[in-house]
């Protein structure tokens, strides 16, 4: 099963087989425990629910605590359903799922929380060119026209200043580098969304390159 909950730690470099430097992302991601199987027959669909990290009971409340003593695990701290790259061996409850699934050379999708940015203008939020700076201009960073002004309301979707960062972000095609079992830590090739110590999911990656493909292909 190549899907499992993480915690970003920073970025470095790694130096590959052939001796080139690769900028990083370390994820210490797991062990993750399965918390319930959850079937067609059952549910309506096929998906595993994988928890993340120990909680103190106190801090577990009552429907959540009772999921736990079912399982008959302590309670964890973070719950994500995965549907996809499911592998019906070995994923019973209780089970525990580690990097140890991921190789170097998979590609992986990471989905993470941006880092809040606080409220901006349209230059900084989307990247606008500005008015103009002679003399006498006095919109040098202000937002132009926003269309009909008898509408009496701002049109949805208007790219206006406002509250920027803390989106729900996914990288896609993220190179797995090297994964240590021992560790549980999985570098990935370039950035992964949010801040250090923030919470991320890594899952197969849906749309992988064309290379791989025909590299799994010829593995076979």
């Amino acid at each position: 099963m190549k899907n499992i909950i993480g915690r970003k730690v920073g970025m470095t470099s790694v130096f590959t087989e052939d001796g080139r430097s690769v900028p990083v992302t370390v994820i210490a991601a797991g062990p993750c425990t399965v918390l319930e199987r959850k079937t067609i027959g059952k549910h309506g669909y096929e998906a595993v629910a994988l928890a993340f990290e120990d909680a103190k009971r106190s801090r577990t409340n009552k429907p959540s605590a009772g999921r736990f003593k079912q399982a008959g695990f302590e309670p964890k701290r973070v719950i994500r359903e995965f549907r996809r790259g499911l592998d019906a061996d070995g994923l019973e409850t209780g089970a525990s799922v580690t990097v140890d699934s991921f190789v170097p050379g998979d590609f992986v999708d990471v989905m993470g929380i941006s880092k809040g940015k606080g409220f901006a203008g349209g230059i900084k939020r989307h990247n606008f060119r500005g008015g103009g700076r002679s003399h006498g201009s006095m919109i040098h960073r202000q937002p132009a026209s926003n269309g009909d002004t008898n509408a009496g309301h701002t049109s949805r979707g208007s790219r206006r200043p406002g509250h920027m960062g803390v989106d729900r972000i996914t990288h896609q095609n993220l190179e797995v580098v090297r994964a240590d079992n021992e560790r549980n830590v999985l570098l990935v090739r370039g950035p992964v969304p949010g801040a250090v110590n923030g919470l991320v999911i890594v899952t197969s990656a849906v749309r992988p390159p064309k290379r791989s493909l025909k590299k799994a292909e010829a593995a076979k």
